[in-house]
């Protein structure tokens, strides 16, 4: 038997997959597809080239709702090979149990997926910003790649990977590789990936697009009637690449590209290797909400170069991209900006923190997610906890240490995976031994594995913000709305100033707020996210059809979840939550609908 070469990272126990890497691996995928919007079906062929480190002769694969039609040895041609499903779990899925020889290369799967593959979400014509053509883009984060391909879908086992998709020939396929910029008349692509990747970061979208450059390695995909609006809104990309080389080292990922996506998307945006996803609600017409774009471009450091080994380890991706992502903005607009991101951020995890619990386990940096679907750790505790975290380490050591030690770790471990007992072995070699009793002043165990927020942690302010709270202070006291000074207020100071109303408003309150600044009415999502709660609260009716039109129109979880929680603390909300819910659902991705079935209950089909 050979000698185990796996990674180190492949002996760390993954609770969300059944593949077993340390014996037997993956690392180069072919795949071939042809996309169906009739069925709603993916049809084709995954082959997987394989390392096999220690003589197995049993390869295990993730699977969920797939249809497998056979499987082959060393190529599409080669030897049939026996394979089962195991049980179906309601949250991992089945083990797809291929045997194999020691010295098998490659393993072929045709198969096909089912219409209601949770990663995939098909949208009609009428879902769509044009209107005219169908649509379709996964979300494979955090275990749903194993809905459109069998594969080993943790976040510990990296590819690469080629593919050739057919699609109608009228339509643009894209995925998270080299990208096509114009249609061919065949509807026959091929794509391209030589950095390896995770199974999450695997993604493909299809539909009405177009190509509009913004540099020369940047530029943005949207349906044509989103287009112009985009490019606009995101003509200082190629200043955020440049702000993120400047700080943490070179981009490793050739070109960063985004797409715009229909409404329904249940993320702000997900940071697809080379193309990043987006929600159009950041599309403010005011670049004002595009630090999104800036956490998602960060990942390309954090994340997709530096990727956690399990989802317990999520916080590894998410805070340092929470403290890349306003470093790139200060860099960008200051330290006043940052600082009300920050702020707004503060405020969010003040609130998780409060329905979590002071001493629940959620609350912990490291999770224990085992039994549980992953996606309940995808909340702030991750995103700003451990932002807090370093930003509390900056604190302490300064900026400049910091930066050198931020800038050599994603250096050292590109294209790896990295657990969080690690990164803190790496952490204490690298800097915190440098400094004595730096470890104990920084309460480094309690930030990782231990509830709330340690004492050591600095105050967070916003100079700017002062104005806002001075707003609101006036306005308690009787000063008219339309006397307050809110010239060249952002969407952050409108949003810190709707957080810092009375939780209970009348509706003559309501009304002459927006009578004089027309909440009900922006373009801005998240004023609106702000606004209603306030609306449901007193039942203010001005708000009502525009509440609903928000609801069933956008499929981001972050506004959503906050909304449906609102209604259902009013008198009459559950049923009428559960209304708009049926009627919203099938605009909702799977990762929203799983949340909201739970909350709300399954509409009656």
């Amino acid at each position: 038997m050979p000698h185990n070469t796996a990674p180190s990272s492949f002996l760390i126990s993954d609770p969300h997959s059944y593949a077993n890497p340390a014996a037997v691996s993956v690392h180069h995928l072919d795949l071939d597809l042809t996309v169906d919007f009739t069925a709603r079906t993916l049809a084709g062929t995954a082959t997987w080239q394989l390392s096999n480190h220690a003589g197995a002769t049993e390869l295990l694969l993730d699977a969920r709702a797939l249809t497998i039609e056979a499987v082959t040895l060393d190529g599409t041609e080669g030897t049939p090979a026996a394979f089962e499903l195991g049980p179906d779990d309601a949250v991992l899925g089945q083990a797809l149990r291929v045997t194999i020889q020691p010295e098998t290369t490659a393993v072929s799967i045709r198969y096909r997926t089912t219409p209601g593959a949770a990663a995939l979400q098909w949208l009609s014509p009428e879902q769509t910003a044009s209107r005219t053509q169908p649509f379709l883009f996964t979300q494979s984060q955090a275990i749903l790649a194993r809905t459109w391909i069998p594969c080993q879908d943790s976040p510990g086992v990296r590819f690469t990977y080629e593919a050739r998709v057919q699609v109608p020939a009228h339509l643009l396929p894209l995925m998270s590789a080299e990208n096509p910029q114009a249609r061919n008349p065949t509807g026959n692509y091929t794509f391209r990936m030589v950095q390896p990747i995770p199974a999450y970061l695997m993604a493909l979208a299809v539909g009405d697009l177009e190509f509009q450059p913004l540099s020369a390695r940047t530029g943005v995909y949207a349906e044509p009637v989103t287009l112009p609006g985009a490019a606009e809104e995101f003509q200082e990309l190629e200043n955020m690449v440049t702000a993120a080389e400047d700080l943490y080292g070179p981009y490793r990922w050739d070109r960063y590209d985004l797409l715009v996506l229909p409404p329904s998307f249940p993320f702000g945006g997900m940071e697809n290797p080379r193309l990043t996803f987006v929600t159009p609600t950041i599309l403010a017409g005011d670049r004002s909400l595009t630090s999104l774009v800036a956490h998602e471009l960060a990942h390309s450091w954090s994340g997709n170069l530096v990727t956690n080994v399990t989802w317990n380890d999520f916080w590894l991706n998410e805070g340092f991209t929470v403290y890349f992502e306003r470093r790139i903005m200060e860099k960008l607009y200051g330290r006043p900006y940052a600082d009300m991101l920050q702020v707004l951020g503060h405020t969010a995890l003040l609130h998780t923190l409060a329905e979590l619990g002071p001493d629940s386990p959620d609350t912990h940096l490291h999770l224990n997610l085992a039994g549980r679907d992953p996606d309940e750790g995808l909340n702030e505790i991750a995103y700003e906890k451990g932002d807090y975290l370093l930003l509390t380490l900056e604190h302490l050591v300064g900026r400049e240490a910091l930066d050198t030690f931020i800038k050599d770790y994603f250096a050292r471990h590109s294209f790896r995976s990295m657990d969080t007992a690690s990164f803190l072995s790496y952490l204490r070699q690298e800097l915190l031994d440098q400094h004595p009793g730096l470890e104990e002043q920084l309460q480094l165990e309690s930030w990782v594995y231990g509830p709330g927020i340690p004492a050591v942690a600095p105050p967070v302010a916003a100079e700017r913000f002062a104005a806002v709270e001075e707003a609101l202070q006036q306005w308690q006291h009787a000063t008219p709305a339309v006397a307050l000074n809110t010239t060249h207020w952002s969407s952050h100071e409108w949003v810190h100033f709707l957080q810092g109303l009375p939780e209970r408003l009348s509706t003559a309150q309501l009304t002459e707020l927006d009578n004089t600044f027309g909440f009900t009415h922006s373009g801005n999502s998240e004023i609106l996210a702000a606004w209603f709660p306030h609306t449901i609260a007193a039942a203010y009716e001005p708000a009502e059809a525009a509440l609903h039109q928000f609801l069933t129109h956008v499929g981001r979880r972050k506004f959503l979840v906050p909304l449906y929680r609102a209604l259902l603390a009013t008198p009459d909300g559950q049923e009428r939550a559960r209304r708009i819910y049926a009627q919203a659902r099938g605009n909702y991705h799977a990762v929203a609908t799983s949340t909201f079935d739970a909350l709300l209950g399954k509409p009656a089909e």
